[in-house]
């Protein structure tokens, strides 16, 4: 089953400060048919104004990745972490028993993209942790971002998914991969427009797939994936 949720159907919120697209059921934003997939339970689009931020808050049991799209992320926690996250760059904070930290745009005059993702993990109370990397441009490859063993040099994620990114320099260009149909498997298109198994996709939106034992995705122009293949 594929099921396609177009980017004007997701949940936004604008704070003036931060504006920010819930794929999600989130904060002020609820929908009893989007509380999650499988156990992908949050993915946040949000731009911060220069200079703003998230204060210092609390997580917990949760893994929790962050992927700079442009500007960059100040971000500083209770584990003695303080680093700076570039566009390009993506982070991993598993909170575990529980974590503190804050984010803020470092830039004075240029807005933050990132994307926010949370999984679920496969069991509480594990020791928080930290983890950053540089992605290396791969264009038209399935490049591995986030796995439970760390595999091809991605992050290392206490769940049971792994997160893939897909980068189309031109139209015309695939990329494929077997699924296992006891799993689910979540497409979001990051920038431009392509097809999913044959559904036409464009900026923002989503592709659910269950039961399903193949994924192809193809361009229509430059563009770029994420892709998440989950426990059910």
């Amino acid at each position: 089953m594929i099921t396609l949720r177009q980017s004007q159907d997701r949940g936004y919120a604008d704070h003036g400060w931060l504006k920010s697209f819930h794929s999600f059921s989130f904060a002020g934003y609820y929908d009893p048919a989007h509380m999650g997939w499988g156990n992908l339970r949050v993915i946040n689009e949000d731009r911060l104004a220069p200079g703003t931020g998230f204060g210092t808050h609390a997580h917990q049991n949760m893994e929790i990745v962050s992927y700079v799209l442009s500007g960059g992320l100040a971000h500083k926690d209770d584990m003695g972490n303080g680093t700076n996250i570039p566009a390009g760059d993506v982070q991993r904070m598993s909170a575990g028993r529980g974590v503190r930290h804050s984010e803020f745009n470092q830039f004075s005059d240029a807005p933050t993209h990132f994307f926010q993702i949370w999984i679920l993990p496969q069991k509480p109370g594990i020791d928080p942790g930290y983890e950053q990397k540089t992605l290396e441009r791969k264009p038209g490859v399935l490049q591995l971002i986030a796995s439970p063993d760390g595999a091809e040099g991605s992050l290392t994620i206490h769940a049971d998914a792994s997160l893939y990114r897909v980068i189309f320099d031109d139209a015309a260009a695939e990329v494929g991969m077997t699924l296992n149909p006891k799993r689910k498997a979540y497409v979001h298109v990051v920038r431009g427009a392509g097809q999913v198994n044959g559904q036409k996709v464009q900026i923002g939106d989503a592709v659910m797939l269950d039961s399903e034992t193949q994924l192809t995705l193809s361009a229509l122009e430059a563009a770029e994936f994420l892709v998440f293949d989950l426990a059910v």
